[in-house]
């Protein structure tokens, strides 16, 4: 299946461009997605924590991924 993945922040310069698309198998769970991501983005596996929320909610590891999915990687933020 072929999933559109939006960037932020930290996600978006290493990766160097907004968004992301990838070719993975059918039913892939975030956690495959980011062990993925980490092997193809080293930088990404350096990061204190790694949301990603699909159809905009927070997912957990195990959430399967589907081909029409809203997938976005949400770094940590710091504030004032």
């Amino acid at each position: 299946m072929k999933l559109t993945i939006a960037l932020f922040g930290i996600t978006r310069e290493i990766v160097g461009r907004p968004t992301l698309e990838l070719t993975t198998p059918d039913g892939q769970s975030v956690q495959n997605l980011l062990a993925e991501l980490r092997q193809q983005y080293p930088a990404l596996g350096k990061l204190s924590s790694l949301a990603v929320a699909v159809n905009n909610d927070y997912a957990t590891d195990d959430t399967a991924l589907h081909e029409r999915d809203e997938i976005a990687l949400i770094p940590p933020v710091s504030g004032g």
